[in-house]
């Protein structure tokens, strides 16, 4: 074998190496935020409803956000922009198809296991209310690419600020009884204490970001690599794989919070998520570039209105979410990627 050949084969066993490596890091991560999060949410005395609707959705969401913010504040327009634009509406994609899929997934699995039930207990008021907020928003975005005028583009971003500005507060305020709260396991920095510090907690939610951070951007370099060296298209590593790594964290989050039967953290880890996704990262969009969708944007926002929709349905009907239904998302991204790809 030439020289060249060995040392792309080493990089590429180093690569795969390293993207194992990189899972263990983002693993964690999530382990060590999961549980340092409850302890925080414990410490201000928060229901589960906000903690994690709101700091653990937006805590997980931090790889995926970075993405399009830098592409399009640092990259110029022109391809940052149309990076930025296509992980910004990726995320609330994959979140509502393939988050949910693996969330429903874990929940039949550790029930196969005797774990825990089928049923999914999760609170209908704090779901219900991401899932609409998220409808609202989200229809916004997609529509504020039809405005006619940069004015009515500049308000409409001006409005997804103040729409998640509001249901931040309508979340904090209106949140479940913060009594009625799962038993939460000892604070991994300090599990001998029955009530840790604050700054104890502070310090392993702050260690836990940077490694689920670190690993997601560790994860997606190695994957890139290994993506160009086995001759996989640009077009799919920007538009599927890359997405999908930087959603690694919601969900290990809600696996780890699935398995311990706190399901209304592990959903509302997710649905938080896709209210952040469609108002904060969309309004930069908005602001900072035309914002001018291609029938493959506006397709992916589609397939993530339509999957969420289908649960909210249910949640709506039966006052419940079963595992089912949220599997279900996983028809929604395959009927995306039919209609990208054929």
């Amino acid at each position: 074998m030439p020289v060249s050949g060995r040392k792309v084969k080493l990089g590429l066993i180093l690569s795969i190496v390293l993207l194992i490596v990189s899972l263990g890091i983002i693993l964690l991560g999530a382990e060590l935020f999961t549980n340092g999060i409850e302890w925080f949410g414990k410490k201000l005395q928060l229901a589960e409803g906000a903690v994690g609707s709101v700091l653990a959705a937006v805590g997980t969401a931090l790889p995926e956000t970075m993405i399009p913010v830098i592409a399009i504040l640092f990259s110029g327009a022109g391809k940052g922009h149309d990076i930025g634009i296509g992980a910004i509406l990726g995320a609330p994609l994959m979140l509502s198809t393939l988050a949910f899929f693996v969330t429903g997934a874990a929940v039949l699995g550790f029930a196969s296991s005797g774990r825990r039930t089928k049923v999914v207990n999760v609170s209908p008021v704090v779901v219900g209310r991401d899932l609409r907020s998220f409808f609202l928003v989200y229809a916004v975005a997609i529509g504020a690419a039809f405005l006619p005028n940069r004015p009515l583009k500049i308000a409409a971003a001006v409005f997804l600020v103040g729409a998640y500005v509001y249901y931040v507060r309508n979340t904090f305020c209106y949140a479940e009884d913060p009594s009625h709260e799962s038993e939460i396991h000892p604070l991994h920095f300090h599990r001998r204490a029955a009530s840790p510090r604050l700054r104890i907690v502070v310090s392993q939610v702050a260690f836990a970001l940077i490694c689920i951070v670190g690993g997601a951007h560790l994860f997606v370099q190695n994957l890139s690599l290994i993506a160009l060296a086995s001759g996989v298209s640009a077009l799919i590593l920007a538009t599927i794989i890359s997405p999908i790594a930087t959603e690694l964290p919601e969900k290990f989050n809600s696996v780890i919070w699935i398995r311990q039967k706190k399901d209304t953290l592990a959903l509302g880890n997710i649905t938080g998520a896709m209210v952040f996704q469609s108002s904060i990262p969309t309004a930069i969009g908005i602001l900072f570039t035309d914002w001018v969708l291609n029938a493959h944007a506006l397709a992916a926002g589609i397939a993530a209105l339509a999957a969420s929709v289908f649960a909210w349905a249910e949640l709506k009907i039966c006052g419940k979410l079963s595992p089912y239904s949220l599997m279900a998302g996983i028809i929604f991204y395959i009927g995306f990627l039919i209609y990208i790809f054929c």
